[in-house]
């Protein structure tokens, strides 16, 4: 049941980077926004702005920072950047394109493509360690937003799906398959959800939407 003491959480994924483009591996690298990028971190976010956001907060690497600040600009406030919504950390991959990925390390997207959760690029992160970090994040927001209130979060396509699925209670794995990523400048929409109403249990989360754009 939603009513108007319902909380929101709008986790966008940056716009497009030139290495987006050209199937480039990023994890941490701190690559900026395409101007088809820029284009759509400007087209989005007068829609994203229109949720009345209590804050926008920001994962620090340049491609979220920027398409948040648009928002922020829309919205008529300041980003708060957090290193935890950094995208997750692909060690060994960074910079390097996908064609290049699956003829140096074949077995280990064989493994990932089973489920398996590696380290991406062998001395990344796995996603538990990213689901960690992102849900920390995520959990500080959340304590610090008023009922009825809307947070915008602005991060990247793995960072974003496995900071939801931690939240709503989903398997890692069970995400990848089922919502696979965000596209460059779409979002996803949270509410929160009590089972029982005026229940003191710890606050329940559902996905209203997935996947939104312009």
């Amino acid at each position: 049941m939603t009513d108007a003491g319902t909380r929101r959480l709008v986790v966008v994924r940056h716009g497009e980077t030139l290495d987006n483009a050209a199937g480039v591996w990023q994890g941490l690298k701190d690559t900026e926004l395409s101007p088809v990028g820029l284009a759509q971190a400007e087209k989005a976010a007068p829609t994203i702005a229109a949720y009345e956001p209590e804050m926008v907060v920001a994962s620090d690497l340049a491609r979220a920072r920027v398409t948040a600040e648009r928002v922020g600009e829309a919205a008529g406030m300041p980003v708060r950047l957090d290193p935890r919504l950094r995208e997750i950390d692909v060690g060994e991959w960074q910079g390097v394109t996908t064609a290049e990925v699956r003829n140096r390390d074949p077995d280990l997207l064989r493994a990932m493509g089973r489920g398996e959760d590696v380290r991406r690029g062998r001395t990344g992160e796995t996603v538990a360690d990213l689901a960690a970090r992102v849900r920390a994040a995520l959990d500080d927001v959340i304590s610090v937003l008023s009922p009825g209130r809307v947070a915008v979060v602005v991060c990247h396509g793995v960072a974003a799906r496995a900071g939801v699925a931690s939240l709503v209670g989903l398997d890692q794995m069970q995400a990848q398959q089922v919502f696979w990523g965000l596209d460059n400048c779409h979002w996803a929409v949270l509410a929160e959800a009590s089972l029982v109403s005026g229940a003191s249990v710890p606050p329940r989360w559902r996905i209203d939407a997935w996947n939104v754009g312009v």
